[in-house]
C-alpha cells in the first residue's frame, strides 16, 4: 500500500510543485517546516534533508511557535506546512501569524481542499487511498507519501542550485560519508617507484613486475605519457594461446585505451569505474596524459572509499 501511495505521487508533480520550487529558490530567508504528531516527525526529516542539500531549513513546532519560537520567523522565509487532514487546530495559529508576516506558504497535505490547502499559495497533494494500518488509522501510507514528496522537493532544489559533491563534502565533514566525499585519488594512489615498462619491452621483461607489483604494469613512452596497461590477466590469456610468448612485445598485448583516473578525482568515483569495468587498478594520469600514480581497489577499500 505504501509503495502504491508513493507511485501515485508521480502524476501529481506539476505546476504546483514547480511553483513551490521557485518560491523556495527565490526566498531570501530560510524554509520553516512545521507539522504536528507524525507529520511533525516527517517534517523534521524534510528540514534536515533540505539543510544538508543546500537549502537552509528549520523545523518549527506549531505549538512551541506560539510560545516564543515565532521569533525565528522573518519576512523572507517560506513555510512548508505538513498535515494529512489539512485541518490541524495546532497549525491554525501559526498559519494566521505567517499570513500577517507575509510569509509564503506551501502545504503538503492529503486534502488539497482543506483549510490549509485553501490558504497555501502552493499545494503538494500527498493524498493516499488507504493507510497500510489494517484499521486505516495509524499514519503509514500518508507519512511515507509526505516524506517522498519532501525528498522530491529537496532533490529538485539541489539540482536547481547545482549543489555538487564538493558542496556535500563541505557540509558532511564527519563520518563515513564525509570520508567518501573528501577522499581523493591522490590521497590513496601509489606515486613512487611505479611499475612501468616501455612499449618495446618484451613479455619476458613484464613477468617479474606483474608478479611483484600487484598484477598491473603501465606502459609509457620516453616522456612518461601513458600508452597502455598490461595485466596478469593479459599474460595468462597470452600463455594459453601462444607457446613461445617471451619475445612478444608488450605493445602487442597491452590494452591501448585503458580506464584511467585523475589525481583530484573523488576516490569513490574511481571505485565506481573499477566496479563497472571489472578492473582492480587504474593508472592515474594528469591533463597531459603523463602517468602520476597507480590506484588499487584494495587500497581504496582500506581508505573507506567504498
Amino acid at each position: 500500500m505504501e509503495a502504491e501511495a508513493v507511485a501515485a505521487l508521480e502524476s501529481r508533480i506539476g505546476e504546483q510543485f514547480a511553483g513551490a520550487v521557485e518560491a523556495i529558490l527565490n526566498a531570501t530567508g530560510r524554509v520553516l517546516v512545521a507539522g504536528i504528531g507524525k507529520s511533525g516527525i516527517i517534517g523534521r526529516k524534510i528540514a534536515a534533508t533540505l539543510t544538508s542539500t543546500g537549502t537552509p531549513a528549520s523545523f518549527l513546532h506549531p505549538v512551541e511557535a506560539l510560545h516564543g519560537d515565532l521569533g525565528i520567523v522573518g519576512p523572507g522565509d517560506v513555510a512548508l506546512l505538513l498535515s494529512k487532514s489539512g485541518e490541524s487546530e495546532e497549525l491554525r495559529g501559526l498559519v494566521e501569524f505567517l499570513t500577517r508576516m507575509d510569509v509564503r506558504t506551501i502545504a503538503l497535505t492529503g486534502r488539497p481542499e482543506s483549510a490549509l490547502g485553501r490558504h497555501a499559495e502552493y499545494v503538494l497533494d500527498c493524498s493516499v487511498d488507504e493507510e497500510a494500518c489494517p484499521h486505516d488509522l495509524a499514519p503509514t501510507s500518508s507519512t511515507t507519501a509526505a516524506l517522498a514528496m519532501g525528498d522530491a522537493l529537496a532533490v529538485a532544489l539541489l539540482l536547481r542550485r547545482g549543489f555538487g559533491r564538493d558542496d556535500f563534502a563541505r557540509v558532511h565533514p564527519g563520518g563515513a560519508l564525509g570520508r567518501r566525499l573528501l577522499l581523493r585519488v591522490q590521497d590513496v594512489m601509489e606515486a613512487s617507484d611505479l611499475p612501468v615498462l616501455p612499449a618495446d619491452a618484451t613479455m619476458r621483461q613484464a613477468i617479474v613486475p606483474l608478479a611483484e607489483r600487484r598484477g598491473t604494469v603501465a606502459i609509457v613512452d620516453a616522456e612518461g605519457r601513458l600508452q597502455g596497461v598490461l595485466t596478469s590477466g593479459d599474460l595468462t590469456r597470452l600463455m594459453e594461446r601462444e607457446e613461445h610468448f617471451f619475445t612478444i612485445a608488450v605493445s602487442e598485448v597491452m590494452t591501448r585505451t585503458p580506464r584511467t583516473a585523475e589525481p583530484d578525482q573523488l576516490a569513490a568515483a574511481a571505485v565506481g569505474v573499477m566496479e563497472r569495468h571489472g578492473v582492480m587498478a587504474l593508472p592515474v594520469v594528469d591533463g597531459d596524459g603523463r602517468l602520476r600514480g597507480m590506484v588499487h581497489l584494495h587500497d581504496l577499500m582500506r581508505a573507506g572509499a567504498v
